[in-house]
């Protein structure tokens, strides 16, 4: 890595706390996304509506926007439109955020699991490699930021990620899911924040984090045993609290402020990129900024 790059995210963090944004396929599904259909493939079908996403966390005060291209990895996707295109779904993941950003914001390009587990025999590593060696030459083709891997269950899974994506020499951040065992503070194999901290550490990561999972006021803990146990900067994304199913539909009941209201707790126990995942919105983001300016 040039020196440039590889310090990026040491200096946002320096110059922080990094307000992120918030989830993408709630809001893709908002903007009119189907049931079932992959939100990636709307990259080549409605770019303008997946901009309007990326547009819509800019304007809230996002200054690290991601890129619809979680999915965009070809043990993922399951149909062969997705899989015949996946190089472009990838690339203009990119450009549709890039342009969103128009400088504004930086882009941070989101990969995200197979949906394959390595310990049910159904894949294998040299399968992951090349399915995220694909993944994130195609990303870096149109020139993020940075990569963002991210919600992985699996250490082995997340480190076979981290060593494809750093060889494009873009910054790359690991996230990974706590959400498993008596307190909820394992990742589903059982791996703990601080072992994952060490271990993404140890092998070239330049951030790490937790996403997804539980909501966020259990992810205070979690980011402070992270920050604890390494001294790269900590990138925490936490659902808007425990949703509950109402008539079919999964409903989020935990308000923007709410949300935000734990924010300060994130950053006084180390976080230094914040933002929100699945039930969160602009309206999430632009309360955290509120409560950031304070």
């Amino acid at each position: 890595m040039t020196g440039i790059t590889t310090r990026l995210v040491k200096d946002l963090a320096g110059a922080g706390p990094v307000l992120t944004d918030g989830a993408w396929g709630t809001q893709l599904m908002a903007m009119g996304l189907p049931p079932g259909l992959p939100a990636e493939r709307w990259n080549l079908t409605e770019p303008d509506r997946v901009e309007a996403v990326a547009s819509s966390y800019v304007e809230a005060g996002s200054q690290v926007i991601l890129t619809n291209t979680f999915q965009g990895n070809s043990l993922a996707v399951s149909d062969d439109f997705d899989r015949e295109n996946l190089a472009e779904i990838n690339r203009v993941g990119v450009e549709i955020s890039k342009r969103a950003a128009a400088g504004r914001s930086r882009v941070f390009a989101s990969m995200g699991p197979s949906g394959k587990l390595l310990a049910t025999g159904t894949v294998d590593e040299p399968m992951l490699r090349d399915a995220f060696t694909e993944q994130a030459e195609a990303l870096a083709a149109d020139h993020p930021d940075a990569i963002v891997i991210e919600t992985m269950s699996d250490l082995t899974e997340a480190r076979i990620a981290l060593d494809a994506a750093k060889a494009t020499r873009l910054p790359v951040v690991v996230c990974m899911v706590f959400d498993s065992g008596r307190i909820k503070d394992r990742a589903m194999l059982g791996v703990a924040p601080a072992t994952a901290a060490e271990e993404l550490t140890a092998a070239g990561a330049d951030a790490v984090g937790a996403n997804c999972g539980a909501g966020i006021e259990a992810h205070v803990p979690i980011c402070a045993t992270l920050a604890s146990a390494t001294h790269l900067p900590i990138w925490i994304k936490a659902n808007a609290g425990l949703p509950t199913l109402e008539e079919g539909r999964v409903v989020y009941h935990m308000t923007p402020e709410e949300f935000a209201a734990h924010v300060d707790q994130l950053v006084e126990v180390g976080a230094d990129f914040v933002g929100g995942c699945c039930g969160t919105n602009p309206d999430f983001v632009a309360a955290m900024a509120r409560h950031l300016a304070r």
